[in-house]
């Protein structure tokens, strides 16, 4: 299937408040699931591009890869964290791909650190594509009618649960009232010139601090208005995977580092969990209420308990490169968010040369031969596709 039958309901949701766009999702996916069985390593122009805009970020959130107690960046150069793409060469970018209308999501770190974050919105937009940003929301409330006039599409706004939760799993005492205020302007703005975008998308990650307390997110969702609620399973690995993962890169002379900081128990009773699951997804709501991966009770207890886990419940391959493309901070066209692999860099190549270029065949090749690499079992985009 080109949509998951896991992910139906999500499709469903997404084709009854955006029909157009979802249509032209599912008609990408047909052609990435076409090259991938028939393209010998080359693949149609990607569905999605996302812009990691910034390593930056302005929160210490506990499970965060990238800055959370086990997190990577924090460890790096100042330099290499302070690195991004300048804004003239973001649009000259923006120019090369605009042709094939390419969804664009904005990412970080946090992506409103951008210095020109609304301007780029506003550059892509005027290209007619689909724009996506995911945001932990700490400064909409001063950048509110300015992103709603931007035209973005949809805003992926990280909320843990309600106040207290919220601040001290993101480690910053006010924060949830900060964005709630910012979210409720944004609503306000949308209403008084008679707007329906940027749809407001809650995404709340699972964790040991909050999964007994999940339905709390309800009243928040219904407070603020958002248009969805996503619950996303906690991404961790263990020493192990990252061990399995090194043969992998030898293989393709790179280095998946970045999976360490991942590298933690969850501390998370499945059964618990998945009791909260069906107590939340019984009701009915205003907005649409996911979990993801969409997993049943054994496979919930396999993915949180079982070392050895591979996804009995969606297709054991994944099909992200075929897919979608990652533009890091110095430029570079990754495959992965966690792998260093390169298939090129924009600041001396064209996409259309690096997006199906000796190296961007050679991983695909690589990756469909193997069907999924060590680390591969728990990263968001091997459920997706």
């Amino acid at each position: 299937m080109i949509i998951p039958w896991k992910n139906i309901y999500r499709f469903t949701a997404k084709l009854l408040k955006q029909p157009q766009y979802a249509i032209w999702v599912a008609l990408k996916r047909l052609q990435a699931f076409l090259s991938y069985y028939t393209g010998k390593g080359k693949s149609f122009q990607p569905e999605s591009i996302t812009l990691f805009l910034t390593e930056k970020c302005n929160l210490r959130c506990k499970m965060c890869g990238q800055w959370g107690e086990s997190g990577v960046t924090k460890n790096k150069a100042a330099g290499d964290v302070k690195a991004e793409l300048d804004f003239e060469t973001l649009k000259k970018f923006i120019d090369q791909i605009s042709y094939f209308k390419p969804s664009i999501t904005l990412f970080g770190g946090e992506p409103m650190l951008y210095p020109k974050c609304v301007e780029l919105i506003k550059y892509i937009k005027n290209k007619k594509m689909h724009v996506l940003m995911i945001t932990n929301a700490a400064l909409i409330k001063g950048k509110a009618a300015e992103l709603v006039e931007s035209g973005l599409d949809e805003l992926n706004v990280s909320l843990d649960g309600p106040r207290d939760l919220h601040d001290q799993i993101r480690g910053l005492p006010g924060l949830f009232e900060t964005i709630t205020a910012g979210l409720k302007k944004v609503q306000a703005y949308k209403k008084a010139k008679k707007l329906k975008f940027p749809l407001i998308n809650l995404q709340c990650t699972i964790t040991k601090y909050n999964y007994l307390q999940l339905e709390k997110m309800i009243e928040v969702a219904e407070d603020i208005g958002a248009n969805s609620l996503t619950y996303h399973n906690l991404i961790f690995v263990n020493q192990d995977l990252i061990e399995k993962q090194k043969v992998y890169d030898h293989q393709l002379k790179c280095s998946s580092d970045n999976w360490k900081g991942f590298v933690f128990a969850p501390e998370i009773d499945s059964d618990i969990l998945y009791d909260k699951m069906q107590l939340i997804l019984n009701r009915k709501y205003s907005f649409s209420v996911d979990f993801y991966p969409n997993l049943s009770r054994d496979g919930l207890k396999d993915y949180y308990n079982n070392p050895s886990y591979l996804p009995d419940e969606y297709p054991k391959r994944c099909l992200s490169p075929w897919v979608c493309a990652y533009v890091f901070p110095d430029g570079g066209v990754r495959p992965c968010l966690n792998s260093t692999y390169a298939f090129g860099n924009i600041n001396n190549e064209k996409f259309n040369a690096i997006w199906n270029s000796r190296k961007a065949v050679e991983y695909r090749q690589i990756l469909k031969k193997n069907k999924l690499f060590a680390t591969c079992i728990r990263c968001t985009e091997l459920y997706r596709y």
